[in-house]
Order: C-alpha cells, then sequence, then structure tokens
C-alpha cells in the first residue's frame, strides 16, 4: 500500500508546452531601422548591450508589425545575447505582439479606476461594434482588441491606447464612434494624453 498518489507517466507527461512565436519570413533590419538600432546601442555601455532588448525589439516590430522567431533571432545576435533572452522578454512584456495584429490595435484599460467607471461595458460597446473579442482581429485587418492592465490614466478613465496614442475618459457611449472616427480621421480622432495637452497649451504648441 502506497500514500503516494498514482502518476500517470505517459508520452506526454513530459512534454513542453512552451509556446514558440512562428518562423516567420527572413529578417533584418532596414538600412533606416539598422541606423537607428547603432543610435540607440550607443546609449549603453559594450557590456550592457542586452539593456537595449526592448527598444531593439520596438523597432522590429515597427517593421514588420509583430515578432517572428527570426527577428528574434537577428535582434539576439546584434546584442550578443540568446534568443531565449530575447524571448523571455517577448513574452514577458503585453505590447509585443507574436502574431499579426490590425492596423489600429485598440488596448482597454481594465484595472480598477477604469474598471469602477466602466472599462467593460467599453470593451463590450466595442466587441459588439467589430464583430470580434479581445485577443482577435477583424476580417479587414482593421482593428485588433486588446485588454490590457493600468495605462497611468486613472485620474482620465476610462483610458484607451491606440498603438501608441491616446484615448482618454472613453464611455461606453462614445466607444462604437471612436471606432468610426478611427476609420474616417486615424488616430487625429484620439483625444490625446490630458497631460500632454495641457503642456502642449503652456508652451504654446499648437496641432
Amino acid at each position: 500500500m502506497s500514500f503516494h498518489p498514482k502518476m500517470a507517466y505517459g508520452a506526454t507527461f513530459h512534454k513542453s508546452s512552451r509556446h514558440l512565436e512562428e518562423e516567420g519570413p527572413a529578417f533584418v533590419y532596414t538600412p533606416e531601422n539598422r541606423a537607428r538600432f547603432d543610435v540607440i546601442i550607443q546609449r549603453y555601455p559594450p557590456d550592457r548591450r542586452r539593456s537595449a532588448v526592448l527598444p531593439a525589439l520596438y523597432l522590429a516590430q515597427y517593421q514588420q508589425g509583430y515578432i517572428t522567431a527570426n527577428a528574434i533571432r537577428h535582434v539576439a545576435e546584434l546584442l550578443g545575447i540568446t534568443r531565449a533572452d530575447v524571448e523571455d522578454v517577448v513574452s514577458y512584456y503585453t505590447m509585443y505582439y507574436t502574431r499579426p495584429v490590425g492596423r489600429f490595435v485598440i488596448n482597454v484599460c481594465r484595472t480598477l479606476s477604469c474598471a469602477i467607471n466602466g472599462a467593460e461595458r467599453v470593451t463590450e460597446e466595442l466587441r459588439a461594434k467589430l464583430g470580434i473579442n479581445p485577443g482577435e482581429t477583424d476580417a479587414s485587418g482593421t482593428f485588433t482588441l486588446m485588454e490590457v492592465e493600468c495605462l497611468g490614466a486613472c485620474d482620465r478613465a476610462p483610458a484607451v491606447m491606440v498603438n501608441d496614442a491616446w484615448h482618454e475618459c472613453l464611455t461606453p457611449e462614445n466607444a462604437a464612434r471612436l471606432v468610426d472616427d478611427l476609420r474616417a480621421r486615424g488616430e487625429a480622432a484620439l483625444s490625446g494624453c490630458h497631460h500632454l495637452v495641457e503642456k502642449k497649451r503652456d508652451l504654446g504648441i499648437g496641432d
């Protein structure tokens, strides 16, 4: 008689569940992005090149739209680190995409301040308008809907980030209209970060 639970040591018991990025097409930085990388890398001591991994990955994502295994390999080679080092970063941060996304990536904050101000209803309205669930891209390849954690605009909740631009105080009633405005005017439809808008106003910087 044994007090140990019976374990099913089948063929798949030790099988890794690690997700591997798709290989994707061959990847190297364009000459323009390689020049940008060379400027970025100068900000770090030679023995700390690995610290440039975040902006290096951003360059790859801006160039290709998302991060593939070949892009990871290229970044790792340039920084002198392992592919696993770069994969750890890609898998940790939500702003890196490992599959194609739409022209507009709508990130709805779902953390406390936004949640109590209707962020869940904002997401529901966007789901209904776009016909997709969070994490999906619409059939036209125009919109990807995501739910994310705090965007740092708690006093202007609910906050939404579209690509790298900002939209604050988005009510559920105006969520569908934002989609129409993005189709018509692109990122010009966004309100922008309140503090940045105020700063520009104080400095006399117009649009």
